[in-house]
């Protein structure tokens, strides 16, 4: 697959900060969880040369060399064929965060309509794809951050709140919650939504990974349900109809920075710095984030 952008993920700073160590990762390995581009070799797959593509999880950058190249050789069960007019480094956006977004709201929380959806831990690219998505839905949606000065960035939220740890006094009862700050504030979360809700855990943004000591009889209020949503089985189907939401209402993904390829190493440096608010885009073209943006503009 000939690589044209992809998109940086959480997962990616965590490899390099820590998961690297871990006996289960091929090293040397080139990061990057996801990928957009076309087919140069489908060699025995059912993909033709020059076809548009995606690519996502599946063991890339941990099991096999991921996305972070030009060039990258994948499994085709985790590549999919992609019908959209979106330019290469608006679909770089789409792959990982929006279908985890999909996942996590349709899968994990049936979400519906006439739901009030709290995402906790909304400032983040995961969190703003999930406020896109639910309210083109129609829903209330109850967004959170633990930052003052970043309540201006969920805007598109019909409620903003400052996070201070506990949520649960402070806020109108939600019919569902993605939970994207982790188990560092799930025990809270759960208390956020009213009896016959549901809860999704999808992220760890609070650094947080294991809920230690976790009494699931005390710990989940009576007629409250919780689940989660693990992203790494994507499949056809899915990846289209997320495109298809975007054609039927209109959405254009949510992208914070864009970066050329030769300036990866500040991408990097970007996120991990938390300078960036949304979906950090790499694109192999050599145009300056700059020039894309104004070309996005017009």
């Amino acid at each position: 697959m000939k690589i044209h952008a992809f998109g940086m993920n959480h997962s990616e700073q965590i490899l390099r900060q820590s998961e690297i160590r871990a006996d289960y990762i091929k090293k040397p390995v080139i990061p990057g969880i996801e990928c957009v581009g076309e087919i140069v070799d489908p060699s025995d797959s059912r993909f033709q040369t020059g076809q548009k593509v995606a690519a996502l999880m599946g063991g890339m950058g941990r099991s096999f060399d991921g996305s972070y190249a030009e060039y990258v050789l994948l499994p085709s069960h985790h590549v999919f064929a992609v019908s959209s007019d979106l330019p290469w480094e608006e679909l770089a956006a789409v792959p990982e965060t929006y279908f985890t977004a999909w996942g996590s709201l349709f899968e994990g929380l049936n979400l519906k309509p006439e739901d009030t959806l709290l995402v906790r831990g909304a400032t983040c690219a995961l969190g703003y794809a999930a406020i896109q998505i639910a309210k083109a839905l129609g829903c209330q949606v109850i967004a959170t951050t633990h930052k003052k000065e970043k309540l201006k960035l969920l805007q598109d939220a019909d409620l903003a709140v400052l996070d201070i740890g506990k949520l649960s006094d402070a806020i109108p009862k939600a019919s569902k919650a993605l939970e994207l700050v982790g188990p560092k504030t799930l025990s809270d979360t759960l208390r956020c939504v009213q009896k016959g809700g549901i809860v999704c855990d999808t992220g760890i943004l609070g650094g947080t990974g294991v809920w230690n000591g976790f009494d699931p009889i005390k710990g989940i209020p009576n007629g409250v349900y919780l689940t989660g949503f693990y992203s790494n089985q994507p499949d056809q189907t899915v990846m289209q109809e997320i495109l298809d939401f975007f054609d039927i209402h209109r959405i254009r993904p949510c992208i914070g920075n864009i970066y050329p390829f030769s300036e990866i190493r500040e991408a990097c440096m970007a996120m991990e710095q938390g300078k960036v608010n949304g979906k950090i885009v790499v694109t192999i073209s050599e145009r300056k984030g700059e020039e894309i943006w104004m070309q996005r503009r017009a």
